[in-house]
């Protein structure tokens, strides 16, 4: 199996690198075989690092930034060939997560009798149920998560921006040991910003009466936490704290049906159920209401996913999810957009919420 996205490469070398904007699944690389340990590709940036600081990886080799064809035909015939043929694996199958079309021509032009097959499922797979060491650096994630989220609803106030609370948050994260973000644009969106919304955080001054969404989370020793509240400057109105406590009620209605034996349509169903009570199931985002999360930031299985290809699963302890139901109204003062974001395990009985910032009671009906 060769792996080049940059959780499936971290998976399985532990490699913490740098990341490039842009640049993802064409910086670092993973060969792993059955008999052997994992071979780094690695950007000439970390082999240094891995030479003389991973004294689990065998064999490290520098690799180009995977797009120019010139150099990446290069890394096929004098380093990949190589490493196959004293492996015994010039035929037969190779499978790879993600590649460029360059990559794939080169293969196939210099290795015809070796196909190359789906190895992103298979990661996938192999990610999907966290081992119990996974789910404790899962929940430092989360304590970090819940700072982060934390740190932005107190500097959440009118006469600020968007991004003045952004920044706040971001200090809070490295401060704490936090490795990134779990959106690179960090999700902070006040008023007619989430109505519809506006993913990212901006210029735009927050003002009273407006309903304020932080969704940034943390990354921790290559695991992310995903959460998001929303609170409220000022006095509510009676319309928003509808809509709130819908989403509230909904989520809470989800998180319930989030047990072995279940099915990620039964949540999907309760949440969805529970939001249509109050007569708001068609102001639902269009997008899915939850999704799994580990070393991906978003990973299957899906909660709620609507588009052609969805699966349906059931629930296995050890999974865990983020599960963030949206709600948007247009034409409300101060924003009709409300979301709420938490994460959860799978046990053998009740859900735990992995979680813990408080939701808001003034928005609360």
């Amino acid at each position: 199996m060769l792996v080049w996205k940059d959780e499936n490469v971290r998976y399985l070398t532990s490699l913490r690198a740098q990341l490039i904007a842009g640049k993802t699944t064409s910086l670092n690389g993973a060969l792993l075989t059955a008999d052997d340990d994992p071979v780094l590709l690695g950007s000439g940036g970390e082999i240094d690092k891995a030479r003389f600081g991973m004294s689990w990886i065998g064999e490290a080799h520098a690799v180009p930034i995977m797009e120019q064809r010139e150099l990446v035909d290069g890394f096929v015939s004098d380093i990949l060939i190589p490493l196959l043929q004293t492996r015994g694996l010039t035929t037969g199958r190779l499978a790879v997560d993600q590649a460029n079309i360059s990559f794939i021509d080169s293969m196939r032009a210099h290795l015809p009798d070796l196909e190359l097959v789906d190895g992103d499922t298979v990661m996938q797979q192999a990610r999907w149920v966290k081992t119990d060491l996974e789910v404790a650096v899962i929940e430092e994630a989360c304590a970090i998560g819940d700072s982060v989220t934390q740190r932005a609803l107190d500097e959440t106030r009118a006469g600020r921006r968007e991004l003045d609370v952004a920044a706040d948050a971001m200090q809070t994260l490295f401060q704490l040991g936090g490795e990134m973000a779990h959106v690179i644009t960090p999700f902070v969106a006040t008023g007619e910003h989430m109505s519809p919304p506006h993913r990212l955080a901006t210029d735009k001054i927050i003002r009273n009466q407006d309903l304020c969404f932080i969704d940034i989370g943390a990354m921790w020793n290559g695991y992310f936490a995903d959460i998001g509240r929303t609170t409220i400057v000022g006095k509510p109105s009676r319309e928003q704290q509808d809509i709130y406590t819908a989403v509230y009620q909904g989520l809470m209605a989800g998180l319930d049906a989030m047990r072995p034996g279940n099915t990620n349509q039964d949540c999907a169903d309760a949440i969805i159920g529970k939001i249509a009570e109050h007569g708001l199931e068609d102001h639902l985002f269009s997008l899915f209401i939850g999704h799994g999360i580990g070393m991906g930031a978003n990973e299957p299985p899906y909660i709620g996913e609507t588009l052609p290809g969805a699966t349906l699963y059931e629930f296995e302890p050890n999974m865990v999810f983020a599960v963030e139901p949206l709600v948007w109204v247009p034409n409300v003062r101060g924003g009709g957009g409300v979301r709420l974001e938490d994460m959860v395990l799978i046990t053998e009985g009740d859900p735990h919420l992995l979680s813990r910032v408080e939701y808001e009671e003034r928005l609360l009906v």
